[in-house]
């Protein structure tokens, strides 16, 4: 089930030799795509097991209510509101327009412009001049091609323009939606898991619950979203030449990306030092956002592969967080609930099944495979039930040795030799072995090892030892007498 990740079928042999791209949040991708609101359940299920979301707030994040933001019923209208509410009213192709592929398309040139420019000191916090932007800001809006790379425009220029399409968007990057739930998130380095203040902020909850949140954006935002936080990301490991930090960044577009439309610092009193920190988050850790967690990974998996819909993290914990030792107390009291009659049943199926396979090995004809077979049934007695109706045939002894070699060593040894003449090759059995035989032997190894010339030569020099000692005991009468 696997294969449909792992693997990739070509039939175009232009692109055999070409990188095979894998994708982990292939499933997740696809149950955005197809099943939009079984994938959001999925999310925000998971969400609110690490945030606390009143009713209110958790239907603003649905989408099921207008989200209630701060400044939104107070009756002051300052310049500022006034004037960022009428620049609003100039929409254009890009700019002032709400979020769309081509608008990021435009935009990408801005972004792929100031990767290469990022030594510039003060970038996004020295103004540009005004002019030259907005040249390019109607070159953008007519959907143009511009050649950034010609030396017409200054880097601050076009990061300040950047940050100005993002501040003319009809919404926050973020969306009104999510306000409350970064607010929330933001608390994540305050307190630990059981909701007690601490002093050592929780980092891994808090990417865990912004790589869920980013989820549920909307692409375009999702997409723009990460061009624009990676951006930053490179743009702070640069700081000791542009002098610009993740904090100092965060500063500059927290009210572009984060904060609601039309409210003024007033209106976000203590809440703006909380943004601005969540949004540093954000870029300090930019490069783990966009990836979907392990878990929703592996519910989205087996939504499409699996038997269960969808699950969360803690039925995925509860899955696999018992090892094999633990498991087997588990087995056991599912054997001992089986009903007796079931284990007699399969008790007998088995003893069937065993039967009528040694009745096929034993019908087969005789061959080296059906020996082996049979010593293997021989070594496991139990395999055969007490009831079984066909008996085992022995298996064929070896015949001993008739050699002469063996014949002489059982009777040196003292074993009785019994002969049966079966054949007419057989040797005949010695009557006797004498003393002297049993010495050469002990004196010249196995017998078994021994050649006949070898046997005819210790046989004459056992009589040529007898000849001397004949003659030794002549001479000893003869001097005697």
């Amino acid at each position: 089930s696997d294969a449909i990740c792992n693997f990739v079928i070509c039939n175009d042999s232009s692109l055999h030799n070409q990188p095979i791209i894998f994708n982990p949040d292939f499933f997740v991708e696809k149950l955005r795509h197809e099943k939009p609101e079984v994938f959001t359940e999925l999310v925000v299920s998971n969400i609110t097991r690490l945030i606390d979301l009143p009713g209110t707030e958790l239907a603003q994040l649905m989408g099921e209510e207008d989200p209630k933001l701060p400044g939104a019923n107070s009756t002051a209208s300052g310049f500022f509101r006034s004037l960022m509410s009428l620049k609003r009213k100039e929409k254009g192709v890009v700019f002032g327009s709400p979020l769309t592929e081509e608008g990021i398309a435009q935009v990408s040139q801005l972004i792929e412009y100031l990767h290469k420019n990022l030594r510039a000191e003060g970038l996004f916090r020295v103004p540009g001049n005004s002019i030259r932007q907005q040249i390019l800001k109607d070159a953008l809006n007519s959907g143009t091609d511009i050649d950034l790379d010609s030396g017409e425009f200054h880097s601050n220029d076009v990061a300040t323009l950047l940050k100005m399409f993002l501040g003319e968007l009809p919404e926050p990057l973020l969306t009104h939606k999510h306000f409350h739930a970064h607010l929330k998130i933001a608390d994540l380095t305050l307190f630990d898991e059981k909701g007690n203040k601490t002093s050592t902020p929780d980092k891994e909850r808090q990417i865990e619950a912004l790589q869920l949140l980013f989820l549920i954006l909307p692409a375009p935002n999702r997409s723009l979203l990460k061009l624009l936080l990676d951006l930053l990301y490179q743009t702070a490991k640069k700081q000791d030449k542009n002098k610009m930090s993740a904090h100092n960044l965060a500063l500059m577009f927290a009210p572009h990306i984060l904060w609601p439309r039309n409210v003024t610092a007033n209106d976000l009193q203590e809440n703006i030092t909380k943004l601005n920190n969540g949004v540093t988050f954000m870029i300090k850790h930019s490069q783990k956002l966009f990836k979907a967690p392990v878990y929703i990974r592996e519910c989205a998996r087996l939504h499409y592969l699996g038997s269960r819909p969808h699950t969360s993290k803690d039925d995925l914990d509860l899955l696999t967080s018992p090892g094999p030792k633990e498991l087997q107390p588990v087995k056991s009291q599912k054997r001992s609930r089986l009903d007796p009659c079931h284990q007699e049943e399969t008790q007998q199926r088995t003893e069937e099944a065993l039967k009528e396979l040694f009745r096929h090995v034993h019908n087969m004809p005789d061959s080296a495979k059906k020996k082996k077979l049979i010593r293997q049934f021989n070594k496991h007695p139990t395999v055969l039930t007490p009831g079984s109706e066909i008996p085992v045939s022995p298996a064929p002894r070896r015949t001993r040795s008739r050699s002469f070699s063996g014949l002489i060593k059982r009777k040196v040894l003292g074993t009785p030799v019994i002969l049966e003449r079966k054949s007419r090759d057989a040797t005949p059995e010695p009557e006797r072995v004498s003393k002297e035989n049993v010495y050469l032997l002990q004196k010249c190894g196995s017998p078994a090892h021994m050649s006949q010339a070898k046997l005819k030569s210790l046989e004459g020099q056992k009589e040529e030892s007898c000849r001397r000692m004949r003659a030794h005991l002549l001479s000893k009468d003869s001097s005697s007498l």
